[in-house]
């Protein structure tokens, strides 16, 4: 839950060619920013108001089959050191906990963090941290794995985000996030403040490998990300990739 983004490259513009796709209009380039509606773009108000209802609304947005691609993805390993960006109340950390893993959970949202620590307050093993995307709460190689789930369309620079995912961990670690593909549904940046209207992959690719991630993958996780607008602007079923490098 976390900040528009630029970088030094300018990638193709093109119409989508994997799920989430807008038939014949073309998508808004993934480096262009999101403004929702004269509101503050980080939508921390959003965050903080949804909270308590957080948990159920992801239910209606995904499944936990994200979540266990996440873990195959991974291979992650009991007694390891994960970090949980963009945590949330805990969808990802929940299920490493559970697979005896310790975790710092970060969060830019107080409210959401606050949440994540009435659901796991008894694990010794959940640190939480309240941190951004661009100075993560974390020393340098810290941690065995990165995780950040639907997190990455939030930050105001995603390139840069990947590179703090990087700094963290340690040689022989694995970054693992899952998130949109480039859609074209703009009730999602205006009702969700979503900076980003999702990403190509290709994009994302190039941002792991930027970022020194080797064996960069990007795939599908094989299921859409689905949401209806509360304003009556239609509905959405946008694919859900799955992205991994190795440091």
């Amino acid at each position: 839950m976390m900040e528009r983004r630029t970088t030094g490259w300018a990638p193709r513009e093109e119409t989508v060619s994997h799920p989430g796709r807008c038939g014949n209009k073309k998508p808004r380039r993934s480096t262009e920013p999101c403004k929702t509606m004269g509101k503050d773009v980080n939508g921390g108000e959003y965050f903080e108001r949804v909270a308590p209802q957080w948990d159920q609304m992801r239910q209606r947005f995904f499944s936990e089959n994200v979540r266990a691609v996440v873990y195959d993805t991974a291979n992650v390993q009991p007694g390891k050191l994960a970090a949980d960006i963009g945590a949330g109340t805990g969808f990802i950390t929940e299920g490493l906990l559970r697979k005896g893993l310790r975790v710092i959970a970060v969060d830019l949202s107080e409210a959401m963090l606050e949440e994540l620590r009435k659901k796991f307050g008894d694990f010794n093993a959940v640190d939480c941290r309240a941190g951004e995307s661009a100075h993560l709460p974390i020393a340098d190689a810290a941690v065995d794995y990165v995780f950040a789930n639907m997190y990455l369309h939030h930050v105001e620079k995603p390139s840069d985000a990947l590179r703090e995912m990087a700094r963290v961990l340690r040689t022989g670690g694995k970054v693992v996030i899952t998130d949109l593909d480039e859609h074209c549904h703009e009730f999602l940046r205006a009702e969700h403040h979503d900076r980003w209207m999702g990403f190509k992959r290709e994009d994302v690719r190039l941002w792991f490998e930027k970022a020194g991630l080797r064996n960069a993958r990007v795939d599908c996780v094989g299921e859409n990300c689905c949401a209806t607008s509360g304003f009556g602007a239609g509905s959405a079923a946008v694919g859900i990739f799955i992205a991994s490098g190795e440091k």
